[in-house]
């Protein structure tokens, strides 16, 4: 009964009872994650190429030949973010697909292009992701220098130094075969796992004396036996 005194229907859980239930499906359970895994595995091994990644540091200057007062310091900071927007942006990745003759458009390599202000300094950082570690290196290198270029021209600053050109150390930034497959695994496990719940908790059957008093609410005062049936 509700504080309005209206009767409500509730589902009490039998949390032991529902680990004992999981345990009788541990063969289904176990099968279940086995082959989200494999099939995870197989998708990763068989249709996705690892992901290098390739990383440039571009340092921004000023008009003036030394920073002397807090006014340069916050021109710089300034500079530094209108140049991140600038990096990024269409009229520079147009230039580099033109002088690289790359397959991609401009959204496409947009995707593959972050940049980034490390720690609020005056360094923007150009990262590029590609399946290819050396093609990864070679748009690196190339936003940089158009960036640079693009900076001294259209916004009449002087162009950000390069500090560190594209560098790749050759491993891949994406996830392995063996993180697909643990993902998998317990994915398909969760799944089995919660369809087995629902089927416990949606299942109406009365079977045992317990049954009667947890789904019913009665008290089970006798029980009469069960006669084989004679053989002929």
């Amino acid at each position: 009964m509700n504080e309005q005194g209206f009767k409500t229907d509730e589902i009490e859980i039998d949390l032991r009872e529902l680990a004992f239930v999981l345990l009788a499906h541990w063969k289904a359970l176990l099968l279940s994650a086995i082959l989200a895994a494999a099939v995870a595995f197989s998708y990763r091994y068989f249709f996705m190429n690892p992901v290098y990644e390739s990383n440039a540091l571009l340092y921004v200057l000023t008009k003036s030949t030394s920073i002397t007062s807090l006014a340069d310091l916050q021109t710089g900071a300034n500079l530094t973010q209108d140049y991140l927007i600038v990096t990024k942006g269409r009229p520079v990745l147009e230039k580099v697909i033109d002088y690289l003759s790359l397959p991609e458009d401009y959204e496409e390599l947009e995707k593959k292009v972050e940049v980034k202000n490390p720690n609020n300094t005056r360094f923007i950082e150009i990262v590029v992701q590609d399946e290819d570690p050396e093609r990864a290196k070679v748009i690196c290198d190339q936003i940089a220098e158009v960036a640079a270029d693009f900076i001294a021209e259209k916004m009449d600053q002087d162009p950000p130094n390069l500090v560190q050109g594209g560098y790749a150390d050759g491993k891949p930034v994406s996830h392995g075969v063996v993180f697909f497959a643990a993902v998998g695994f317990l994915t398909g496990f969760a799944i089995a796992s919660v369809l087995v719940i629902l089927s416990y908790l949606f299942n109406d059957d009365l079977v045992t004396p317990e049954d009667i008093e947890n789904k019913v609410g009665l008290k089970v005062l006798a029980m009469l036996p069960i006669e084989e049936a004679e053989e002929f």
